[in-house]
């Protein structure tokens, strides 16, 4: 760090974490530096973010779009392309810390760059510790990095960790929302539409995530994230159903008490946390107004309605070559579910499937785990219920 900044990297910084993370950077900007940011497709609001923070590089992720990108001639910013040009970025002697916001399996490859680099991450792509957990936890750990989380259940958790020794732990329980159609039957499940599958009643998110939450496969993948981010057997991991997403997770001590993280939904809080850890900065986040009467509600979730989580658990549980493929069976069928060619109910069915015919290893590589994406995706274009 120099001058007493911590200059950080955002990968993804166009997305809702990356622009609630800039929020972060602006009202902390006596502690915070941007050194890059990196964007795919929103061109426009690349620009306007190089501009006001003026980092050192920029990297538009999409080769083919990278002519598209324009900045003031007097700018003093590199602009770079593609995957080469993230791990360029996160591989600078000057970036202390990387913030994972990209969504998706595309954050894999500068997520593992940055971690083989030294560099402190703040996580926020979920998908990393999905297709490769044992395989980033084992390199963080050779690299002597953090993997700080961004995610607000597992911020929450890492959190109220704090509470007692990692020996001490007798379970998590990751509460979740549980979207739009939480008190949906199984026949009105069937009849969802987009429109109706993209309007969260707490969360302001991507399509995509937006999508995870409606069928609960968000929670499905933030179990394996956690099998692995907490080095947890399944059998320590449950999921309540906590409508005013007000408690973010909860974690249970051998004693019996139970230490929970609460405020209102707002991803400033954790981001700030990653980014400030091990100290608290005085922050612009929501604060919980308890002179109000509010409720809490913890509902035991229904496996039948939302099967993602019986499939989450199963992947977290096998571990090797199923989170890789179960990520991108997802990632490819709710497209096919934004686009019409799936229902909102075969999302889960056709990743079931999917995993089902995939051929097992316990062990793979990285270069494997990416072939494994490939073939799920592929494997969902041609699925038929």
């Amino acid at each position: 760090m120099t001058s007493g900044l911590t200059n950080i990297a955002i990968l993804g910084s166009t997305g809702s974490i990356g622009c609630s993370t800039l929020d972060v950077v602006r009202a902390c900007g006596d502690r915070l530096n941007v050194i890059g940011l990196t964007g795919h497709s929103n061109l426009e609001l690349l620009a306007r973010q190089a501009t006001e923070f003026a980092p050192a590089v920029v990297v538009v992720s999409d080769d083919q779009r990278r002519s598209q990108f324009q900045l003031p001639s007097d700018a003093a910013t590199a602009v770079l392309a593609g995957q080469d040009g993230i791990v360029d970025l996160v591989t600078r002697d000057d970036v202390d810390v990387v913030v994972s916001a990209i969504v998706g399996s595309a954050g894999l490859r500068g997520t593992w760059a940055a971690i083989d680099a030294g560099k402190t991450i703040a996580l926020a792509n979920k998908e990393t510790l999905v297709m490769a957990g044992p395989q980033v936890m084992q390199l963080a750990g050779d690299r002597g990095v953090s993997v700080l989380p961004v995610d607000s259940e597992h911020s929450a958790i890492f959190q109220a960790m704090q509470g007692g020794r990692p020996s001490e732990v007798e379970r998590i329980i990751l509460t979740a929302s549980g979207g739009p159609f939480r008190n949906h039957s199984l026949d009105q499940l069937a009849d969802v539409t987009v429109q109706e599958a993209l309007a969260h009643p707490t969360w302001e998110m991507g399509p995509k995530i937006t999508v995870d939450s409606a069928t609960m496969m968000n929670k499905a993948l933030e179990i394996i994230e956690a099998r692995w981010l907490f080095g947890l057997s399944i059998d320590k991991i449950d999921v309540v159903v906590h409508p005013q997403s007000i408690v973010h997770s909860m974690v249970e001590f051998c004693d019996g008490s139970v230490l929970a993280q609460m405020s209102p939904p707002d991803m400033k809080l954790p981001i700030q946390y990653a980014l400030s850890y091990p100290r608290r900065w005085q922050g612009t986040a929501q604060r919980l107004d308890l002179t109000r009467a509010f409720e809490c509600e913890f509902i035991p979730p229904d496996y039948e309605r939302f099967p993602a989580l019986l499939l989450g658990r199963e992947v977290a549980e096998r571990g090797g070559s199923c989170g890789a493929v179960l990520n991108a069976a997802n990632e490819s069928a709710v497209a096919g579910f934004l686009d019409g060619r799936l229902k909102f109910t075969q999302i889960v069915s056709a990743c079931r499937d999917v995993l089902n015919n995939h051929d097992y290893d316990p062990n793979p590589d990285l270069e494997q785990l990416i072939g494994l994406d490939r073939w799920a995706r592929e494997e969902i274009l041609r699925w038929k219920p």
